[in-house]
């Protein structure tokens, strides 16, 4: 099975995401939320498309003020969304420009200086907010990733991924932080990769199982030529009945919400069966429990808390000039 995304460098991973074009289009929105929705001149006779802008610093900052900026990480963690800099300096700042001095993926301590950013000060200030906002949700996620990595033990044979589990329209940004705390990215969304979860197969016996997932198996791989076909299972007769199916068929089994002791009994059952498949552990895993899951000899453990449930991480901007 070839996971094409996880061996992406993290500047080559930002920019096959930044090639969908789906970096750019919520850069902009949050550009049209904080500076107004463009809309024509009122001017008479001129069609340009202006917007309302950053009325407090059009009032309060000569526009001819030039002001240096450090951006800095008040508390310690992982950082993410750097790469992010030049676009954002495009849309708010265009004639500012930015010198990183800490890079994504890197863990710094309380009060790094993260960039600085020098230029007419109202362009500064009218950047403020979606920068901070953009950087903290971002290094949260990076910095509870690496949490979690680390609780993984030691020499284990499990990598850790994301979910689907995403603030809408921050999906690619939040799977490249993962990357940068050490995680890797489950399926981009539901055109990349199958995953045959309960819903799909509601009301198939055990018994019809495995030509219900043959069937949607070889049609998914003739209509669209998906990275993996995964199949979730919940009891370990779902697990036995898939475990006849002629390997290749499915790439990944999720044990969902498996107890270790099953787990380390289905991944026993694999290497005697089918050492080719992978096994996925999900469902309520925790910093407390990602030690032992990790132990039982699934190769991934997937954990929708890496972005659902990250807090923010502390970061500000200060002006010096």
């Amino acid at each position: 099975m070839i996971d094409r995304t996880n061996t992406l460098s993290l500047p080559e991973l930002y920019a096959r995401f930044e090639a969908t074009g789906l970096i750019r289009r919520l850069l902009e929105l949050a550009h049209d939320e904080d500076m107004g929705v463009p809309r024509p001149s009122p001017a008479p006779g001129r069609d340009t498309v202006r917007s309302d802008g950053d009325i407090t610093s059009e009032c309060c900052i000569d526009v001819a003020r030039i002001g240096e900026a450090k951006v800095v990480a008040r508390a310690g963690g992982t950082i993410a969304g750097l790469a992010a800099l030049p676009e954002l300096m495009r849309l708010f700042a265009p004639s500012s420009s930015v010198e990183r001095s800490a890079a994504d993926g890197v863990t710094v301590p309380a009060m790094t200086t993260l960039a600085t950013l020098r230029g007419p000060l109202d362009e500064l200030l009218g950047l403020e907010r979606t920068l901070l906002n953009l950087l903290g949700r971002l290094s949260g996620i990076a910095t509870r990733t690496r949490a979690f990595a680390e609780a993984m033990a030691p020499g284990c044979r499990a990598r850790l991924y994301d979910t689907r589990k995403t603030t809408p329209g921050l999906r690619v940004l939040e799977k490249y932080a993962v990357r940068c705390g050490g995680g890797f990215c489950h399926r981009i969304g539901l055109f990349d990769a199958v995953l045959i979860k309960d819903n799909h197969i509601a009301g198939v016996s055990v018994t019809e199982l495995p030509r219900a997932i043959q069937r949607a198996a070889t049609l998914a791989r003739v209509k669209s030529h998906p990275a993996f076909v995964e199949v979730e299972v919940d009891t370990l007769e779902q697990y036995e009945a898939l475990l006849t199916l002629p390997p290749g068929t499915v790439d990944i089994i999720l044990l969902d919400n498996m107890s270790c002791e099953l787990m380390s009994h289905a991944a026993k059952r694999r290497d005697e069966v089918n050492p080719g498949l992978e096994l996925e552990a999900s469902g309520g895993i925790t910093l407390e429990t990602i030690g032992p899951v990790s132990r039982t000899g699934v190769d991934r453990i997937s954990v929708g808390g890496l972005t659902h449930s990250a807090v923010v991480l502390d970061v500000a901007m200060d002006v010096e000039g």
